[in-house]
């Protein structure tokens, strides 16, 4: 008998089956591509998570709404997958075995619970009811067995069937059948944060807002825009309801899941604020920094103050040179350099500051100051700061990592290249100011700890000129639009950055 059931199962065909993914489109984007295995079915893009699960599941209704029914002798597609039905039992028998599906064949519907995939597959009953989340589309239809027996003839009302005292039965006509009892159906049951809400919660108004605040996170997901300060809403309501479910149920993990919301809060909070410039209830849009972290700042003034400390020259060329050859070899002490980053930097006579940083040791050049000069993108100069190379067994002069470096360099040269700028022919000293006021604002923009002002002696010793020089220096950044309502005085410098280089500030910490 079972070897039978095998030979009849080995020669059905094999189920259908097609799935459709939804994937990011790259990296630093909100755009998603739609993929289908159907060799027919072009790529789609769209620009949200929230457009791409639309599309896909349209897709997927299409594919099913123009797919044949299913064929009752095919195989099942999910043997592959190792569905619950196909599994090894670890009894005496082993649950591999083709004579273990049953039922008819269906055409069966999965997803995951991300939202990321949806798959169709023909399958039977039975294996259908063992996959979890598996929903069934269509159902084949046997063929009943052909008996060659002849239908039963119809019974005459009266004989042999019930008759009803206050009426008759029409001549011809039987008993209508009785009607069959509505299946009953379970609630739906209410969610948060994958946790199922008790029915009998108590009190009411609490389960209430458990349940509303599941809504609103659901609802949350499917936005296209994030709103932070939304968000930081809705996960202090969840703290306090979750720190109320913990209080009458005595459920010790519901209160750790209130922390957590209470640390979610606070996090989404701050990152709106550093959005908005600092303002918590800000409804403008958000400043789009090019560091976006406050640890990001924190090594930009490292850097800043580290080469303050050794620069090996003195003057502001030398002290802007240090600097940027500093960013690009700050991991190991080693980087590539081309001559169009130094003729980037508005220096009076590149050729000569390279010399003299080579002959005192500080940098190391495979070639000469010219030949460095001289190098293009695809052939760049390796270049050597041997002070910021590691000792064995010793960490370097900087905490951040050989990914943050890259940000930190990419960062000062687009302070010291920015366009109106370099269409001012602006000096070596004003682009270190402008990198240095970059590091010294508040969310704001305005200058100093808390928009109070820098003093003057903090100021010189970043940025090395006489005191006397420093209002030509404020007056060229004002004209390039980078500073307004300056005021220098003996012994700070306030006023504030413009909104057009907001985004390149780096605001101190509040």
């Amino acid at each position: 008998m079972t070897q039978a059931s095998v030979s009849e199962l080995d020669e059905r065909v094999p189920g259908r089956r097609w799935t459709v993914r939804l994937d990011a489109a790259g990296r630093g984007s909100t755009a998603v591509r739609i993929s289908c295995s159907r060799p027919a079915c072009p790529e789609q893009r769209l620009p949200s998570a929230a457009a791409g699960r639309a599309a896909a599941v349209a897709h997927l209704k299409a594919h099913l709404r123009a797919a044949p029914a299913p064929r009752p002798g095919a195989y099942c597609a999910c043997r592959a997958d190792g569905c619950h039905t196909h599994l090894p039992d670890t009894g005496r028998h082993a649950r591999a075995e083709p004579w273990r599906c049953g039922g008819p064949v269906v055409l069966a519907v999965i997803t995951d619970r991300e939202g990321r995939w949806w798959k169709a597959m023909e399958c039977c009953s039975r294996c259908a009811a063992a996959t979890p989340g598996a929903k069934t589309a269509a159902t084949s239809q046997a063929p009943g067995p052909q008996t060659g027996e002849e239908p039963p003839t119809p019974v005459a009302p009266g004989a042999g069937t019930p008759q009803f005292s206050d009426r008759q039965a029409a001549a011809g006509t039987g008993v209508p059948a009785p009607r069959s009892a509505p299946a009953r159906r379970r609630p739906p049951q209410a969610k948060i944060a994958q946790r199922v809400i008790p029915h009998d919660l108590r009190p009411v108004a609490l389960r209430d807002e458990l349940v509303e605040l599941g809504d609103l996170f659901r609802a949350y997901q499917q936005r296209t825009e994030p709103d932070l300060k939304l968000l930081a809403d809705l996960h202090e309501r969840k703290a306090q309801a979750f720190t109320a479910w913990a209080d009458v149920s005595g459920i010790t993990s519901l209160r750790l899941e209130a922390r957590r919301a209470e640390q979610a809060a606070t996090a989404a909070r701050f990152q709106h604020q550093q959005r908005t410039g600092g303002i918590a209830d800000s409804d403008g849009p958000a400043v789009p920094r090019l560091l976006t972290a406050p640890t990001q700042g924190d090594h930009a003034r490292s850097v800043l103050a580290y080469v303050a400390d050794h620069s090996p020259l003195p003057g502001s060329e030398a002290r802007l040179l240090t600097l940027m050859l500093t960013l690009r070899t700050a991991h190991k002490g080693t980087g590539n350099l081309v001559g169009q980053d130094l003729n980037a930097l508005g220096l009076t006579d590149p050729e000569d500051l390279v010399e003299k940083l080579t002959g005192c040791g500080w940098l190391t050049l495979p070639g000469t100051a010219g030949d460095l000069l001289a190098s293009r993108p695809e052939n760049p100069t390796p270049i050597t700061i041997p002070s910021l190379v590691p000792r064995d067994g010793e960490a370097g002069p900087f905490t951040f990592g050989k990914k943050m470096r890259p940000k930190l360099s990419g960062w000062a040269q687009k302070v010291i290249s920015d366009k109106k700028l370099r269409k001012a022919k602006a000096s070596a000293g004003t682009r270190l100011l402008a990198l240095t006021l970059a590091t010294q604002t508040d969310a704001a923009g305005r200058l100093g700890p808390g928009g109070q002002g820098i003093a003057l002696h903090a100021l010189t010793a970043w940025v090395p000129i006489e005191s006397g020089d420093l209002q030509h220096l404020v007056d060229q950044l004002t004209t390039a639009d980078w500073l307004a309502e300056t005021a220098l005085t003996d012994t700070q410098l306030t006023g504030r950055l413009t909104e057009r280089v907001l985004p390149l500030t780096c605001p101190l910490p509040a």
